[in-house]
């Protein structure tokens, strides 16, 4: 004899509700924090760290991104300012890189700051496998994830949101 009707139900309450109160579940993070020297962008909601990825970087991870083509990763707080989904790799989310003090000390420099620095999934292009590909710092000075980490990525973050990026 099967499960009864009422079994049924009651699990699938159950799993409704553990669906509605995981830490994941439809709840919006309040910040996204990078730690450039770790390797890791964590997620933020209500001072507690709801989710942890490893993420790859530019090629010269360290240090502050000053200028287009400097294969860094900027350092600051940015906002997550829109998402694209068409992007040349598996979504992405933009950083709102540069700032007004990026753009004055570009200036002064008398080199342009560079832009388009955002938070993506895989190449598309790549022979590794997603994992293997983690191991290796290979954007332009943008941070990557798996296809599967930025789908969770997409789904938790709104336009709008901050992201600190340490050294």
């Amino acid at each position: 004899m099967g499960p009864s009707f009422r079994h049924i139900v009651y699990a699938i309450f159950l799993l409704a509700f553990a669906q509605l109160y995981s830490p994941l579940a439809s709840a919006q993070v309040d910040l996204v924090l990078v730690n450039k020297s770790d390797s890791r962008l964590s997620l933020i909601k209500a001072g507690k760290v709801i989710k942890e990825y490893r993420i790859a970087m530019g090629e010269m991870p360290k240090g502050h991104k000053y200028q287009e083509g400097d294969q860094r990763t900027p350092e600051g707080r940015y906002l997550l300012d829109y998402k694209k989904a068409d992007s040349a790799f598996y979504r992405a989310i933009h950083i709102s890189y540069p700032n007004d003090e990026d753009r004055l000390r570009a200036k002064a420099l008398g080199i342009s700051p560079g832009g388009q620095i955002m938070i993506h999934g895989q190449n598309p292009r790549s022979e590794l496998t997603p994992e293997e590909a983690q191991q290796f710092n290979w954007t332009n000075g943008c941070i990557a994830l798996t296809n599967k980490e930025m789908d969770e990525l997409w789904q938790l973050i709104e336009p709008g949101t901050p992201i600190e990026i340490w050294p």
